[in-house]
């Protein structure tokens, strides 16, 4: 299931921000939440974080 383009782009606006995964309201994913880290990665917004 893909996300909502806008949601995506917020989402990839907000990870740019910060060297943490965060998810669509910019709070830190936690490490135990694996669905979340799953779409994290699958939609690609683990690119965006800053290296």
């Amino acid at each position: 299931m893909a996300l909502d383009p806008k949601v995506k782009e917020n989402w990839e606006k907000l990870q740019e921000k910060y060297n943490y995964p965060v998810d669509a309201l910019g709070r830190p994913i936690d490490p135990k939440d694996e669905e979340t880290l799953r779409v994290w990665q699958s939609e690609g917004i683990d690119r965006f974080q800053p290296k």
